[in-house]
């Protein structure tokens, strides 16, 4: 079944939400006075999960939602340091961190005790629970362009040459160019080596960029045409400051890229952690990532207006499109590639 929401009534239906979705069992487990902590992003994430998530659980039983905010490597090497008996109950992390914590047993695989789970794409439902599919693409000034880019192969273009600003490596973006660079140039992450060969026919680069804010900056100043980034965050970074950049579609598809809600093993608050997913996956807390941010939903039971819709990740087919890679392959070679990075591609 598909629902169709609308901003009246956002918050009250998530403040009503736990009653209406939780099965009792469930609920009789979470006591007054159960404090859950959650490690994850600052800034709208912690915004949005406050206000569809924590204050609807504090308010209907009493609990107490502590968070933890910072960045992935220091949550994800403190949840590997109290394996067992984790401080944190609930922690967000990337697409291959997520799947490695569940196999290091440091977070459990998601379950069906989720009611949203069932709700989940398939691609959404490994390693954890996504919350949010965020993927990796071309972005690019249309005005030092030729013609649109619709491929990743068009980096190539006799137009872009001196003109494209690589990312650094490692980094989602940098091993999203990494990997689709292999893809489209008959490689993969089990055979690297024509990447690294096609991204050096690229140099001289217009420059290399290691941050968002650094390559908008560079978009600013007109430094170069080119780059791979986020496309959510590069279009709120079009519609608010830059009109000129594209989010471009690749007929090869985007670099899949996500955030998942992982529950610890060995958490002592199971029920009120299971509760808190089941909330950030509910359809109203998914509009909300949608609206303020440009996350694509990971439900299928959500229904947006057509012109935001257009904007993101939609559908079964689209979701299909993302693409995936071997990240046990990419994880084991990390730091032979940064080095030959190092060496080939910013040297």
């Amino acid at each position: 079944m598909t629902i169709t929401t609308t901003r009246r009534g956002l918050l009250a239906g998530a403040a009503l939400a736990v009653p209406a979705i939780w099965g009792r069992d469930a609920v009789a487990q979470i006591r007054r006075g159960d404090e859950l902590t959650v490690g994850i992003w600052g800034g709208l994430q912690e915004r949005i999960t406050r206000e569809f998530c924590a204050t609807p659980l504090e308010r209907q039983h009493g609990v107490k939602i502590n968070y933890v905010l910072g960045g992935t490597p220091e949550r994800r090497a403190r949840a590997y340091a109290e394996r067992g008996r984790p401080s944190f109950d609930l922690l967000y992390l990337n697409i291959f961190e997520s799947r490695q914590a569940v196999k290091d047993s440091v977070t459990q695989a998601p379950t069906a005790n989720v009611p949203n789970f069932a709700n989940l794409y398939p691609l959404a439902r490994i390693g954890g629970y996504a919350v949010a599919f965020n993927p990796v693409t071309i972005v690019y000034d249309r005005r030092m362009v030729a013609a649109p880019m619709t491929s990743w192969k068009h980096f190539w273009r006799e137009d872009l040459k001196g003109k494209v600003i690589w990312p650094t490596y490692p980094g989602a973006q940098g091993t999203a160019g990494l990997l689709m660079s292999a893809k489209v140039w008959g490689g993969s992450e089990n055979n690297i080596d024509p990447a690294f060969s096609k991204i050096a026919e690229l140099k001289p680069f217009a420059a290399i960029q290691g941050s968002q804010d650094q390559l908008y900056g560079m978009f600013d100043q007109q430094v170069g045409a080119a780059s791979i980034e986020f496309g959510s965050f590069t279009r709120t970074y079009a519609e608010t400051r830059n009109p000129n950049i594209v989010i471009a579609e690749p007929e090869e598809g985007q670099a899949v890229a996500a955030n998942f809600a992982c529950i610890t093993a060995g958490t002592r608050n199971q029920a009120l952690a299971e509760a808190f997913v089941n909330l950030h996956l509910s359809p109203e807390c998914q509009q909300a990532y949608a609206e303020r941010t440009y996350y694509s939903p990971t439900i299928r039971n959500l229904t947006l207006p057509p012109e935001l819709a257009a904007k993101l990740i939609m559908g079964e087919a689209a979701v299909e499109k993302l693409i995936d890679f071997d990240w046990d392959v990419v994880i084991r070679n990390q730091p032979r590639w940064s080095s030959r990075f190092t060496r080939e591609i910013a040297g």
